[in-house]
């Protein structure tokens, strides 16, 4: 297949890529900076353009058997106003472009990320792909986001929404973030550690995305979470064991909202999703399990 993939020199990017091209797919990765490409491969080009704007990179577009749409600014960090509508047209217009982009009647197969803060914050409830969106700023965001992507089964595209997790995985995402307080002996729980963290380690997701690729009867919404969410304090216990760290030291939810502000509630959420419908598919995970997750992506971080 030859496949598009936006956001394609960031941490899941760069590794999907890779994936993609190790199992003969032609690939034509997007981003920002032409700097940050890394991967040298002879059915590999990158393009550099701000996909926020319509341009001349919209006519790879045409030949396109896939796209798969990871492009958006990172979400982590204090929000201002500013930083909101950067988080939100980084999404909303790279969407909005892409689709623009298709060709009609050909028949593409259109992946565009999405996240489990379109369920909002939900306590304890087991959240499928049937339930209905939050109202907080990210639910609202991901029913945009969405409402752009679906518009490309107006051209025929086969469109699938994946509404991802918190990757784990080594040389960044969350466990970036994450490792190095564990490892200086101040990890621990967030808030009071009992709100519903959904995570997916790097490996299946990306083997989520080949499994999407060979399943053209899969559309819409699907959870790219493994099946089994854990509590904060329990991943933070997972992660302290696999670094041989204590994991004691909470940040409690004042100082988390004083230090990050609006941000602090995306950290003190709770969704307690569950990948059904890649169940339904009998997609096999391989990690489906918290602590052998994180064992594995500690390991890979320190070969």
């Amino acid at each position: 297949m030859k496949i598009l993939v936006t956001g394609a020199s960031g941490f899941i990017g760069t590794h999907l890529c890779r994936s993609l091209l190790s199992r003969n797919h032609r690939v034509i990765g997007m981003g920002r900076s032409a700097a940050k490409s890394r991967i040298a491969h002879e059915g590999y080009r990158f393009i550099a353009a701000d996909t926020t704007r319509p341009g001349p990179w919209q006519e790879n577009l045409s030949a396109i058997d896939a796209v798969i749409n990871l492009a958006g600014r990172s979400i982590f960090g204090r929000w201002t106003e500013a930083v909101k509508n950067e988080i939100r047209e980084s999404r909303i217009l790279t969407t909005r472009h892409l689709v623009q982009g298709l060709a009609a009647g050909r028949g593409t197969t259109f992946i565009s990320a999405s996240g489990v803060g379109f369920y909002g914050s939900r306590g304890d409830d087991i959240l499928t792909e049937n339930e209905p969106a939050g109202e907080d700023f990210l639910a609202r965001l991901s029913v945009d986001w969405e409402g752009e992507a679906l518009i490309a089964a107006e051209k025929g595209a086969r469109v699938v929404l994946t509404r991802l997790g918190v990757v784990l995985g080594a040389g960044g995402g969350a466990l970036a973030q994450m490792i190095p307080a564990f490892k200086r002996f101040v990890g621990g729980p967030i808030g009071n550690g009992r709100q519903w963290f959904p995570w997916i380690h790097l490996e299946d997701l990306i083997a989520a995305v080949h499994f999407l690729l060979e399943h053209p009867d899969i559309s819409g919404a699907v959870n790219f979470c493994a099946p089994a969410p854990v509590l904060n304090r329990d991943l933070a216990a997972a992660l302290g064991k696999a670094l041989n760290r204590p994991a004691f030291m909470p940040a409690p939810a004042f100082v988390i909202r004083m230090v990050l502000g609006e941000f602090a509630e995306v950290l003190l959420g709770s969704q307690r999703a569950i990948p059904q419908k890649l169940q339904e598919h009998r997609f096999a995970f391989h990690y489906p399990d918290i602590e052998a997750a994180l064992q594995a992506a500690v390991r890979a971080a320190a070969a």
